[in-house]
């Protein structure tokens, strides 16, 4: 954890890590923090990408990709093994409980995500494939809807205001685990203690 946010797996293992991502999925998320089909760096990964990976040189790059290669796999079992697919395009179908946390989702967070998780608006609003819907932690969904997202890069990327303020401890988790439970493989069980205990983190 940093700053209360989690950092996933970056070994070569195949399932939770980033063995099955391509070499240009990996350039692209550490160039531009973002890689279409796996999600959108956010919170203090997405300020690594903004101040510093992104001024990399290609070659560079291309290093730190050979070493993550060289990486030897070391599972995450609190992990699923693969990612949920898109949800049904119909907020009637798919997951549909957890009233007051799809509520949250309608009002703030559709516009943009989507009922299937896949943006209409901007590929880096895509929540299907990211790790952090799939984490039954949720900790990292939580977080971005607590602080947002400013990226910098790449040109024109869209960020995501903050609702920390605009929403309850009790609200957040609500929809955090709505959001969980729709586009992940299992539904997260946040509390509003768990939300609270993570803003505390987060403004250390």
């Amino acid at each position: 954890m940093t700053a209360g946010w989690r950092a996933f797996n970056i070994s070569s293992d195949k399932s939770t890590g980033v063995g099955g991502w391509t070499d240009e999925d990996l350039a692209a998320y550490l160039s531009a923090g973002h890689a279409p089909g796996h999600g959108a760096a956010s919170g203090p990964m997405g300020e690594a990408v903004d101040h510093s990976l992104s001024q990399l040189a290609p070659e560079d790059i291309r290093a730190i990709v050979a070493y993550l290669r060289s990486v030897p796999p070391t599972p995450s079992p609190d992990l699923p093994a693969t990612t949920a697919p898109p949800a049904p395009a119909s907020h009637k179908q798919g997951i549909t409980a957890d009233a007051r946390g799809k509520m949250v989702f309608e009002g703030a967070c559709v516009s943009c995500h989507g009922w299937s998780g896949e943006s209409t608006i901007s590929p880096m609003a895509t929540l299907t494939g990211a790790w952090a819907v799939n984490d039954p932690a949720a900790t990292n969904v939580a977080q971005i809807v607590i602080s947002g997202t400013k990226r910098h890069t790449p040109d024109g990327a869209l960020s995501m205001p903050a609702f920390g303020n605009a929403y309850t401890d009790d609200e957040i988790a609500a929809v955090a685990n709505y959001v969980t439970a729709r586009f992940g493989t299992k539904g997260s069980k946040l509390t509003a203690n768990d939300v609270a205990e993570l803003r505390k983190q987060t403004a250390q």
